[in-house]
């Protein structure tokens, strides 16, 4: 990783959610918009509503009075209810007349279901939520040994983690599983790791950091020293491929994500567009979780820088954060200007993180 100056730490306070609940109707959050306005036509889907239900437990946690909020909780957790089939698997996409569209979905959103529902079982508000959240989670379980993708796993491994912080009486079966799931991560990063190549796949595509993070956050709840060594060395590489413009002292840094528009392939050009919100979001909890663990101030400089992107330190200078809301990337022509669930879910995720280590008084304001 390169080296970088120490940037002041700034006031961060706990993002708006305006747009979040405008997303949301009694079913979930949907899934696109056209500009900010929801779009009902596209409907719903479970890889929103998992990471939904994140920022919603964060926010009901901080204003616990507020019923609008509350209500997000419940409503992403009754989704997540009637989502699951009776093997424990997810259906995915809903449309508005409140009927799936598939007869399951994919490994990724069955992860993200189980990274929410693990969140939701530690952090729900409600001790009954904590207890559904947890029921759907066990149900799951089983399914994580059947995902192929590393990014699946990843997601999965951040819910376990939850878990296991909460659930001692689960603890020996949450502890296989989640092993299990790291360990894939792990031995991929030792089978494509190379000189000049230190990731666990031959193409870097998306949500990249999210795969050094479930590598920290595991080996820091299990204790293995092997997971927490791979976390460290492939978020350095992400670091040194996506931040561009490091420089000593005040010198300004970009965060420039791989773009959808042609990825990373090893040996090749990084994509410069099609560059997405997640992948902001993704870095900034990775990079906080590596200073939890390493004391190194370097990795929180690096959150900051990654979360500036949603306020205009990008390769275009367009904010993309408008009152909670979030445009949907970045293209070479300029941004797209719609405020779908992901991105918005990304920028929150990515406020929240760092709101949650700021001493500014809590406040629905956008953070600046």
């Amino acid at each position: 990783m390169s080296e970088t100056g120490r940037l002041t730490m700034q006031a961060y306070r706990f993002p708006a959610l305006d747009h979040l609940l405008a997303m949301t109707d009694d079913v979930g959050i949907l899934q696109h918009a056209t500009l900010d306005v929801p779009n009902r036509s596209c409907g719903y889907c479970t890889d929103d509503v998992g990471r939904a239900l994140i920022v919603a437990c964060e926010a009901a946690s901080r204003f616990p009075q507020d019923r609008n909020v509350s209500r997000l909780v419940s409503t992403y957790l009754a989704y997540l209810h009637d989502a699951q089939l009776p093997n424990g698997w997810f259906h995915n996409f809903m449309g508005y007349d409140r009927r799936w569209q598939d007869h399951g979905g994919t490994p990724d959103a069955v992860g993200r279901a189980i990274w929410g529902l693990g969140y939701a079982e530690r952090f729900a508000p409600r001790e009954s939520w904590r207890a559904l959240a947890g029921e759907l989670r066990l149900r799951a379980l089983p399914d994580v040994a059947q995902m192929e993708y590393v990014r699946s796993r990843a997601y999965a491994a951040l819910g376990l983690v939850q878990s296991l912080a909460t659930r001692p009486d689960d603890e020996f079966t949450v502890r296989a599983v989640l092993d299990d799931a790291a360990g894939a991560i792990a031995d991929a990063y030792d089978a494509h790791r190379a000189p000049g190549w230190a990731w666990c796949e031959d193409v870097m595509t998306y949500d990249n950091a999210r795969l050094p993070e479930a590598l920290l956050r595991a080996g820091q709840a299990l204790g293995e020293d092997r997971y927490t060594a791979a976390g460290l060395a492939m978020l350095g590489f992400y670091v040194d491929a996506v931040i561009e413009g490091q420089t000593s002292g005040s010198g300004k840094a970009l965060f420039q994500p791989v773009g959808s528009n042609g990825w990373y392939p090893r040996g090749g050009t990084k994509a410069r567009f099609g560059q997405q919100p997640l992948e902001a979001a993704a870095l900034v909890d990775a990079a906080l979780v590596a200073h939890d663990l390493t004391g190194n101030a370097e990795w929180r400089d690096i959150a900051e820088i990654a979360h500036a992107w949603y306020g205009g330190a990008n390769v275009l200078g367009i904010p993309l954060a408008i009152e909670g809301g979030c445009r949907d990337g970045l293209d070479p022509t300029g941004c797209n200007p719609n405020q779908g669930a992901e991105s918005t879910l990304s920028y929150l995720m990515s406020a929240i993180a760092l709101a949650n280590r700021s001493t500014t008084s809590l406040s629905l304001s956008v953070a600046k």
